[in-house]
């Protein structure tokens, strides 16, 4: 049998939380999203006055990163670069801001952040990501 990490509570907080100060800094009021290894939402964080169209919009590109193990930029960067064919696949959101979460080289969950521009987002995310460091 393999054993393998798993993301707690405790660590999605933490993400959140290294996410949230990049926001903040920013004054960008986000939804951040963090779904476990089988998409499944673990922790969700909504500013006040987010709008909450951006609530499913985080948790899909935090699902999209673990379903394609990639962050939903490149899935982006295709379909900019005419590739619609990625339209067509289940799950896929098209826009900057769900990275996969890693540990020992293993996918563990996604980060989904959703509520500015995609450029944003992806900041937001990446910022989330080094509390995994």
């Amino acid at each position: 049998m393999i054993s393998k990490p798993i993301l707690t509570l405790d660590d999605a907080r933490k993400i959140a939380a290294a996410a949230e100060i990049e926001a903040l800094r920013n004054d960008w009021k986000v939804v951040i999203a963090i779904v476990d290894d089988g998409g499944h939402l673990l922790y969700l964080q909504r500013n006040h006055d987010t709008q909450f169209g951006s609530i499913e919009i985080a948790i899909q590109k935090a699902r999209a990163a673990v379903a394609f193990q990639r962050a939903t930029k490149v899935t982006e960067d295709a379909v900019m670069g005419g590739r619609l064919v990625h339209l067509s696949l289940p799950g896929v959101l098209p826009a900057e801001g769900g990275v996969p979460l890693r540990r020992q080289n293993q996918i563990i969950g996604g980060l989904g952040v959703s509520g500015v521009r995609s450029p944003e987002d992806g900041k937001i995310a990446q910022a989330g990501m080094t509390a995994l460091d």
